[in-house]
């Protein structure tokens, strides 16, 4: 289905994969995983046929449908219900049968009548209602309501937008009888748990080919038969024709044999490189001396690189800037869509060092409030306003606050002006950006490293009031417990909108907006409940 070979992958001048040959055959059920950084969004990228490798060919042979972290839809006043039966064709046949009625209701000339039966034969051939019908039930059981499907793309949340980008890959896959290639990156990003239990099950029956990275263990368990890992020290790909858990059993005895191994070969060349040596001071022995060293070096060059271990990203939140009680109020804040009203005259207090979690179900709003309270859209009717000393901080879970344009190093120079290269560049190593990496444009980085990028601007900011939206999406879990536990340790205030109940026990809450009505509630865990159906 998919067949790679010769593959080199680069980042700047750091090879992510050399020489590496994969395939893909029907049935193959793969996880490809690696930590942050390692090459996993640019492989998947590469073999949808969105990238170009550095060397290498792939081929492929059956559809694919690709998933990428931050998909980009081409026309944003399409609907979103067009958008996901454009997967078979269907939008453009419904909306020429709809233009042909009208005008059959005022005109019952022949040809029209006979335009509208090839148009009707061509929808039956592709399914007809009962494909319509499908879609529909795809939709439903990714968290997608008949009103989102009815806005146009350019209205819906980042996290609507992403299901519907899912929706129609999973819709023309399931035209195919699930037998094309689906190439997944973090496919459970803004899914509520029911969504995340039916897509487990649809993907656990994809008879086709299927790449998923995910960070969800429980994903990768029920789903993958294969796991690719990308070791980003050695630039290969170990390929495990295993499941999840024995994977992970495997992979933990390959790396305690190549300790093992190591540590042999160097106790060996260590004793070679010593005689050797000892025999240096004899003339008549400096062949046989030449001969040991050669012996040790090829010892040691025949071995596979040690895996270091991972680095993780020191994550901490700024001391916050001295502030009145009251550093953010917004009030009688509404939104609408057209005919579609979000929600309307919401309230918001923040105090200085308040815990606030707004919550809602998909398409409530909770990502557009937290815009507008950082100034980033306009309410329909209301005002924010800004108290004394107030020092914003804002992270986007669509990550628009990156310039994408612009690298690493400049992204931070445009957060915090008043300080040194040396200075960010020392917070950039502590969210292992160093060397080269801060060069990159933020543009091509993966979704965990723009995560990494977007929290390390907040570090520099000061601020004393964060807006987090969905700060541990993209992560891995170690990186994960550093952001919760940056978060519990912030002194400052902190609005969070989340899927992750986690990050919610790391904020302990004082108190929840409930949206759309915009209800503002003293914090109960009984609450937990609705961060994992938003």
């Amino acid at each position: 289905m998919i067949s790679a070979t010769g593959l080199e992958l680069r980042a700047g001048a750091r090879i992510l994969l050399s020489d590496t040959t994969l395939r893909v055959q029907p049935g193959d059920r793969i996880g490809l995983v690696g930590r942050n950084g390692a090459g996993k969004t640019t492989t998947l990228k590469v073999l949808a046929g969105e990238g170009q490798p550095y060397a290498g060919q792939v081929d492929r042979r059956s559809a694919v449908g690709y998933l990428p972290q931050d998909p980009r839809t081409g026309d944003l006043d399409v609907t979103g219900r067009d958008r996901v039966l454009s997967a078979r064709g269907l939008d453009a046949l419904m909306a020429g049968m709809k233009d042909l009625e009208a005008r059959l209701a005022e005109d019952g000339d022949e040809r029209l009548v006979r335009r509208y039966g090839a148009l009707e034969d061509q929808f039956a051939a592709l399914g007809g209602y009962a494909a319509e019908a499908e879609a529909a039930r795809i939709c439903a059981n990714l968290g997608l309501p008949d009103r989102a499907l009815a806005q146009t793309i350019g209205t819906l949340s980042g996290g609507q937008r992403r299901r519907i980008e899912l929706a129609r890959i999973l819709f023309r896959d399931a035209g195919e009888n699930g037998g094309g290639i689906l190439l997944l990156d973090e496919p459970t990003n803004h899914l509520d748990a029911d969504s995340i239990t039916w897509l487990r099950g649809f993907l656990a029956n994809h008879k086709g080919g299927l790449i998923v990275i995910s960070h969800d263990g429980d994903l990768l368990e029920s789903v993958v038969n294969k796991v690719w890992f990308l070791d980003a020290t050695r630039s290969v790909v170990d390929v495990y024709n295993l499941g999840w858990k024995a994977y992970l059993e495997a992979r933990e005895t390959d790396e305690r044999r190549r300790r093992r191994e190591r540590a042999n070969a160097e106790k060996k060349a260590g004793a070679l490189m010593a005689q050797a040596d000892k025999m240096r001071a004899k003339a008549t022995k400096t062949v046989a001396a030449q001969n040991m060293a050669r012996r040790a070096e090829r010892l040691m060059s025949g071995l596979e690189e040690v895996r270091v271990a991972d680095k993780v990203a020191k994550v901490r939140f700024p001391a916050p800037a001295p502030c009145g009680k009251t550093p953010l109020t917004a009030t009688g804040l509404s939104k609408s869509y057209g005919s579609l009203e979000i929600f309307t005259d919401v309230n918001v207090a923040v105090d200085r060092g308040s815990r606030v979690a707004i919550l809602g179900l998909n398409g409530a709003g909770k990502t557009t409030l937290l815009r507008m309270l950082g100034g980033l859209l306009e309410p329909d009717t209301g005002e924010v306003r800004p108290g004394h000393g107030l020092r914003l901080g804002y992270y986007a879970q669509e990550h628009e606050t990156l310039d994408v344009e612009r690298t690493v190093l400049e992204n931070m120079r445009a957060a915090a002006v008043e300080q040194t290269d040396t200075e960010l560049r020392k917070i950039l190593g502590a969210f292992l950006f160093s060397g080269e990496d801060v060069d990159k444009p933020a543009g091509v980085l993966s979704g965990g490293e723009k995560t990494r990028l977007a929290l390390s601007t907040l570090v520099c900011s000061g601020a004393n009031v964060l807006l987090l939206d969905e700060p541990t999406n993209n992560l891995d879990p170690v990186s994960r417990e550093q952001v919760l536990d940056a978060i519990a340790r912030y002194s400052g205030a902190i609005v969070l909108v989340t899927h992750d109940p986690g990050a919610v026990l790391a904020l302990k809450p004082d108190r929840a907006i409930l949206l759309p009505d915009g209800d503002e509630d003293a914090w109960s865990d009984d609450l937990l409940e609705l961060v994992e159906l938003a």
